[in-house]
């Protein structure tokens, strides 16, 4: 991924690799800019994915702190263990209607298993971001969405076992957008065998009581605000 930081006015801050394991706000900081907010996230014609994000120069913030490096729980390696790296981008949507807020439940092919979190998943090859939410949601909760702005990258890096039994040092890298659903109905998984096992509409004044993945959990009291999406 390449990041491509852009002024108020429209001017060129800078652009950088984002690393493995990398955040893109540490990254914009470590050359003199802080992140506004993310502007959106395209494939390039070579099919790298660019994410563009609106920049200010650092005043007197403090650097934004890295997440530590995490594992499975559980987790024991051998000394001859060597995890494979993988670095995946990947698409969500924070999605509203008038049933509430659009959750899906994690299947037992993750380390999360019956945690919820939002509808969404990995890029496929020069996949552009919006077209892979908009799939991954219908095919995670049958449900057509109106898409709106990307409103959060965020990231995480941890050794765990992936849904195909190996080990991985993962480095995940989510692009979150908020959502509309004109005409919600009642949600079903169409993609079985995958890593969602059901999905359901949350009233969006009693979301806290969802058993939310921790990641999304505080993604969520950041975005719903008083228990109602802006």
């Amino acid at each position: 991924m390449l990041v491509v930081g852009i002024t108020e006015h429209g001017g060129h801050a800078f652009e950088a690799v984002l690393d493995h394991g990398a955040d893109p706000h540490v990254l914009a900081f470590d050359r003199g800019y802080a992140v506004v907010h993310p502007l959106d996230a395209n494939r390039a014609s070579s099919g790298e994915l660019i994410l563009r994000l609106l920049v200010r120069p650092v005043v007197d913030e403090t650097r934004p702190e890295s997440r530590r490096h995490g594992r499975d729980a559980g987790l024991v390696l051998g000394d001859d263990v060597r995890p494979s790296v993988r670095q995946r981008f990947a698409a969500y949507a924070v999605v509203t209607s008038s049933r509430g807020l659009l959750a899906t439940e994690y299947s037992g092919r993750t380390a999360v298993t019956g945690r919820w979190g939002m509808p969404g998943g990995g890029l496929d090859d020069h996949e552009p971001p919006t077209s892979a939410v908009l799939r991954e949601v219908a095919e995670e909760t049958s449900q057509l969405i109106v898409l709106g702005e990307l409103i959060k990258v965020q990231t995480s890096h941890w050794v765990g076992r992936s849904p195909y039994g190996t080990i991985e040092d993962f480095h995940a890298v989510r692009l979150i957008y908020r959502a509309t659903c004109l005409h919600p109905t009642d949600p079903v998984v169409l993609d079985q065998g995958g890593t969602t096992e059901s999905a359901q509409w949350v009233p969006l004044d009693s979301w806290r009581s969802v058993s939310w993945t921790k990641n999304w959990r505080l993604l969520l009291s950041e975005l719903l605000q008083d228990s109602s999406a802006t």
